[in-house]
């Protein structure tokens, strides 16, 4: 499913992997997320239905994989990583887990944008 208004609404972040997400502010514009996966978890399966700014707070390698478990992304092999205080943009995500498969927390602040009405 491409069309993140075809992902279950069970699968939101917040309802999803709650864990792992905090809400910090919603209005009709955007969504600010708090994101924190420490060291060795790994979140449930969950959706971002909407593209976000992400200001990271602190990084972390990680495996993002998708809902059957096929690695999508692999920071370590990828070459990706942000250093502390770095925004990055993000398009929606589906059905997705991640795992922190580093040292550090990774813990992303995330500004989810939402469509005009």
């Amino acid at each position: 499913m491409d069309d993140p208004s075809l992902w279950p609404a069970e699968l939101d972040a917040l309802r999803a992997a709650p864990g792992q997400h905090r809400l910090v502010l919603e209005n009709k514009r955007v969504r600010v997320l708090d994101t924190r996966i420490a060291p060795g978890e790994r979140t449930p399966v969950h959706t971002h239905q909407w593209c976000a700014a992400h200001h990271v707070i602190s990084w972390s390698a990680f495996v993002r994989r998708d809902d059957k478990g096929v690695v999508l992304l692999d920071t370590r092999t990828a070459g990706v990583a942000a250093a502390p205080g770095a925004v990055l943009w993000g398009e929606a995500l589906g059905p997705h887990t991640l795992e922190n498969v580093g040292n550090e927390p990774l813990h992303i602040l995330s500004v989810e944008i939402k469509p005009s009405e």
